[in-house]
């Protein structure tokens, strides 16, 4: 079986990196299995475009995950915690899942020294690092959650001051007609 010793090209899907590196004679032609985007900012008449991320509504993607920031009211302290707790929770299992796909990809490069799983353990000490940020997004879920239970241990007088008088205990009538 021949194998080519040609440098891989950058391919759509980083097949030939593949090949590349599933080959025997894996040799100095190394590229990542992974693509890099890297986005340029054109000028019109001399003036920068600026990327900001921002959306139609002219919020950045990152403000379209939570509501604004507006407190008057239980329902909207509630609404936001909520919010930022789904939206935790899914970055966290998003980012855990990319720690793990990392840790794959970068456990096919051969370790420079030859060592044996010297490979494995230096993706994993990479991946290590994106795990803790998964780690910490969960915990930011959490702790979004104990904030709204907090909220309402803290401030239970007002809210059941409000409650009661939005929802006045119905009087028995005496029906004196039923005798």
């Amino acid at each position: 079986m021949a194998t080519s010793h040609a440098a891989p090209t950058a391919g759509a899907n980083g097949s030939q990196a593949k090949r590349a590196m599933n080959s025997k004679n894996f040799g100095a032609t190394f590229a990542p299995g992974f693509t890099i985007n890297v986005n340029a900012n054109k000028t019109n008449n001399g003036v920068a475009a600026v990327a900001n991320g921002s959306g139609a509504n002219g919020r950045s993607s990152a403000e379209a995950l939570l509501p604004a920031p507006e407190f008057t009211s239980p329902a909207q302290v509630r609404n936001y915690c909520n919010s930022l707790r789904a939206a935790a929770v899914t970055l966290s299992i998003e980012v855990a899942m990319g720690a793990e796909i990392m840790k794959g990809v970068l456990a096919a490069v051969p370790d420079p020294e030859g060592r044996p799983f010297g490979s494995r353990a230096r993706a994993a000490k990479v991946a290590r690092k994106m795990q803790k940020s998964a780690d910490a997004l969960r915990d930011a879920a959490k702790n979004a959650a104990a904030c709204y239970s907090t909220f309402q241990q803290q401030y239970e007088e007002e809210i059941n001051r409000v409650r009661h008088r939005a929802r006045r205990p119905q009087q028995p009538v005496m029906n004196w007609a039923q005798q």
